[in-house]
C-alpha cells in the first residue's frame, strides 16, 4: 500500500497537470500560429503577439473554469478526508 503522503503528492501533481495543461497548450498553439504569421508577413509588432494570447487565455479560463473548480474541490475534499483518516489512526 502506498503511503498517504506519497499518494497525496501524486494526486497533487495530477491536479496540477489537469489545471495547467489546457491553458498552456492553448498558449502554445496560439504562440506558434502568431509567430508563423509574423514570420510570413514580417510584422514584428509586440501587440500582435500579445492581444490574441490574452483573448485566448480569457476564453480558455471562462470555458474551463467550472471544470477547474470541480477538480480543485474534489482534490481538497480528498485531501481533508485523508487528513481525517490519518488523525483517526493515531
Amino acid at each position: 500500500m502506498e503511503e498517504p503522503a506519497t499518494q497525496a503528492l501524486r494526486h497533487a501533481l495530477w491536479v496540477t497537470l489537469q489545471l495547467g495543461g489546457p491553458p498552456l497548450l492553448a498558449m502554445l498553439v496560439v504562440g506558434l500560429v502568431i509567430s508563423l504569421l509574423q514570420a510570413l508577413t514580417q510584422v514584428q509588432e509586440a501587440t500582435v503577439a500579445f492581444l490574441p494570447k490574452v483573448m485566448v487565455m480569457g476564453g480558455v479560463l471562462l470555458w474551463l473554469g467550472p471544470f477547474m473548480v470541480r477538480v480543485l474541490q474534489g482534490w481538497a475534499a480528498q485531501l481533508f478526508d485523508q487528513v481525517i483518516a490519518l488523525g483517526g489512526l493515531r
